[in-house]
């Protein structure tokens, strides 16, 4: 059985757990670290879990929200922890004493019970890896952070039987904000994050009979609503509002089933 639970997604900080197998015997997960150590202690322990279960880090890139106290738990539980080598760089080249495994675009890692793909995305940062895991019978896509979707970003989203994706703004509420010009600049962008009409357009361009959950994330707090990504991607996929999930900063997601 493979689920997964967001921790808390957005620019206070952004982590997930994806779960493959059965009975004792499971592989967990964690997708980027944004969160403080005793921050990500209580979150995983509301979810049933401690951080003495995870048995893999995988970093998407290097700003702070991702991977936030990445270093710190895993070299105190011995974590091994992938990236790619662009992120590391991006980290100062950080020592991870050992636990660090390189991660590139469209090679797969064997994790335990979990088979987990890198693919390169557009967003500003040093070389952005999202991914998708699967236990060989469900498949899960994780998009948090990009500008816009690219064919080889849909490529690697097809056939996904569950999606994390990012809806971050509202075009018209960014562009009405308080931000200043170059920050809108920069957010609505190509290199930026995905606008709610942009993943509702993602969305649609990889559904399926098998797509049985989508759960929207990385939501600008002051630039989107969750309504109106309810209604943006319940539109695009042909199904009521109330199915779309939407994690949140400090409470994530509940547990779901891919």
């Amino acid at each position: 059985m493979l689920r997964f639970k967001n921790l808390g997604s957005g620019s206070t900080g952004n982590a997930t757990v994806v779960e493959a197998g059965s009975g004792t015997h499971r592989t967990r997960l964690l997708i980027d670290c944004g969160l403080g150590v005793r921050q990500l202690d209580t979150r995983l322990g509301a979810a049933g879990l401690s951080v003495r279960q995870i048995d893999g880090i995988f970093i998407t890139h290097e700003h702070s929200d991702h991977i936030g106290s990445a270093l710190q738990v895993a070299l105190r539980h011995r974590i091994p922890v992938w990236m790619s080598q662009g992120t590391h760089a991006g980290t100062g080249e950080a020592d991870f004493d050992g636990l660090l495994r390189l991660a590139s675009d469209a090679t797969a890692i064997e994790l335990g019970d979990l088979q987990i793909m890198p693919f390169t995305v557009p967003h500003d940062a040093r070389e952005p890896l999202q991914l998708s895991c699967t236990d060989g019978a469900s498949r899960l896509g994780v998009l948090t952070d990009l500008g816009h979707a690219t064919p080889h970003v849909l490529s690697h989203l097809q056939a996904c039987h569950a999606l994390l994706l990012e809806c971050n703004h509202d075009t018209d509420l960014l562009a009405a904000s308080r931000y200043p010009p170059f920050l809108r600049k920069r957010v609505g962008g190509p290199y930026g994050h995905l606008a709610n009409a942009a993943a509702a357009e993602l969305a649609r361009a990889v559904r399926h009979p098998g797509l049985r959950h989508v759960t929207a994330a990385h939501l600008s707090q002051e630039n989107n609503r969750p309504e109106l990504v309810r209604a943006a991607l319940s539109a695009a996929l042909c199904c009521a509002e109330s199915e779309i999930g939407v994690a949140d900063p400090r409470e994530g997601s509940a547990w779901a089933d891919v």
